[in-house]
């Protein structure tokens, strides 16, 4: 009898940790048209909102470009800056035609300020010309399984025409992604520093908040075009639990994925804080 009473206290108390209360799915409130929130280590999905629903990207393109470039160059390579490169609409770095960089400063570049110049630049010179870069790119999506993503330039920018994918599969690009210690490596980094051959100084400051301000927050990707509407892609660790965070058209989406990563860590018990976000411009 005594252990009967003795086990049914502790299943008592086991049961009162793990089945402490937690936000429902329907109590996660986001602004996004299309959301998603994965577990990376398990790739479960915690939390989705038309997670399938194909829609523009903006920048979150350049997690392939720079996933393509990474897998197929020489991070130690000049890469030659072009007229067309140096041309592309902001955001730019600014690159100067004529003047090269490595193609790890320009991964920097491109991740951190969002440089259409840089996937330029990274396009010609890793495919020769942009169509066949933009080739390799739905090249890999297609070995991802990534089955609603078409890519049409390297950049993200909306003219001649958008790219296109959604909240489920930038999840899993992401997830895919950050298994890549290189890219890992420029995605989390807040800042970075480096000269170019013509002796231009730069300096990259990561764009997504999110990873300046948010201690668990540790990677991620921003964008923004009129098409598009403001796009996110985030990238947390508490606990040793990977998470990472889509949102694609939300117009609060800081404060989206903070809810997102605040109701998913919730269901491992863990909390995390939802600190108020700087204000600052959006990434394009």
């Amino acid at each position: 009898m005594k252990r009967i009473i003795g086990l049914s206290i502790c299943l008592v108390l086991f049961f009162s940790y793990v089945l402490k209360p937690i936000i429902t799915v329907a109590q996660v409130s986001v602004s996004a048209q299309a959301a998603s929130l994965m577990n990376a280590d398990t790739g479960e999905f915690l939390f989705t909102k038309n997670a399938d629903e194909v829609l523009p990207i903006a920048s979150l393109t350049k997690i392939m470009t720079a996933i393509v470039a990474i897998e197929s160059g020489d991070l130690n390579a000049q890469v030659p800056i072009s007229n067309e490169a140096a041309n592309q609409p902001p955001s730019s770095l600014p690159l100067q035609a004529g003047d090269s960089l490595t193609l790890e400063d320009l991964l920097y570049g491109l991740i951190l300020e969002s440089g259409n110049d840089a996937a330029w630049a990274i396009a010609e010179y890793i495919g020769g010309n942009v169509d066949n870069f933009v080739k390799l790119m739905n090249q890999k999506a297609q070995s991802l399984g990534l089955v609603n993503t078409k890519f049409s330039n390297p950049s993200g920018l909306s003219e001649p025409s958008p790219n296109y994918s959604t909240a489920r599969e930038l999840a899993q690009l992401m997830r895919y992604a950050m298994q890549n210690d290189v890219f890992r490596r420029i995605a989390s980094a807040k800042t970075y520093e480096t000269t170019s051959k013509l002796g231009i100084p730069y300096r990259f400051d990561h764009k997504n908040r999110l990873v300046q301000q948010v201690d668990y927050v540790k990677a991620g990707k921003t964008g923004f075009t009129r098409a598009s509407g403001r796009t996110l892609i985030s990238y947390a660790e508490a606990n040793n639990i990977p998470l990472i965070a889509v949102t694609l058209n939300a117009p609060d989406d800081w404060v989206d994925q903070l809810n997102m990563f605040k109701y998913g860590y919730s269901r491992y018990g863990i909390d995390v804080p939802t600190p108020e976000i700087r204000s600052g411009d959006s990434d394009k």
